[in-house]
């Protein structure tokens, strides 16, 4: 018997901890893009069909091709070094969809903010919400085919971020591209916050 509690108990010390992260941005920036090429699973969408409705209200501009946009949240899950796994949830980009962004928010570890050079404006709200939280975050500037390269330094002033902020480049459409931002972001949160992250419900000691 003392053999099986140890066994459970290696079991449990051996365990990922659980990590909420939010991906963030403008819309059209590549939330949903980057939730489906990082996810270990088939990734949780909740995407509607662009329609009439949306004229006047959505700007689309710079994303033209775009269908669909996201109503409530993407949802995937993908494990670091067998240490970690990060449940990311993406939040929509229009303003209207805006009021979810509080729930979604709670528990959460730190955020990527995908910034999309083309409509950098568009990165504003993230950023100042994340802000507002004290919630640690990354900034990810999305390499769009076409789009104008800028250097890090200048969207760093362009965004208006402190030094400490952390901003990398990523293709949202390349799994390996996308798990480096994540990594990134759970050592910036660790060095933020001063301590190891602790899995989701488990208050501060």
């Amino acid at each position: 018997m003392d053999f099986g509690r140890s066994d459970r108990s290696a079991a449990r010390k051996k365990a990922p901890s659980a990590i909420k992260i939010l991906i963030a941005g403008g819309f059209g920036a590549g939330k949903t893009t980057m939730v489906g090429a990082v996810s270990e699973t088939a990734p949780l969408r909740t995407e509607e069909t662009l329609t009439d409705r949306s004229v006047g209200v959505d700007d689309i501009s710079g994303v033209e091709a775009k269908h669909t946009t996201t109503v409530a949240m993407d949802f995937g899950r993908i494990t670091i070094k067998d240490q970690y796994v990060l449940y990311l949830f993406g939040t929509p980009g229009q303003e209207r969809f805006w009021f979810v962004w509080d729930e979604l928010a709670l528990g959460a570890l730190g955020a990527v903010v995908l910034a999309d050079t083309r409509k950098l404006a568009d990165c504003f709200p993230s950023v100042d919400f994340f802000e507002r939280r004290g919630t640690p975050f990354v900034v990810a500037v999305n390499c769009f085919d076409g789009a104008r390269i800028y250097a890090l330094d200048e969207v760093r002033l362009a965004l208006g971020l402190d030094s400490s902020v952390p901003v990398v480049l990523c293709d949202a459409r390349k799994r390996n591209s996308g798990k480096e931002v994540l990594i990134n972001l759970v050592q910036h949160a660790m060095r933020t916050r001063g301590k190891r992250p602790r899995p989701e419900g488990v208050p501060a000691s």
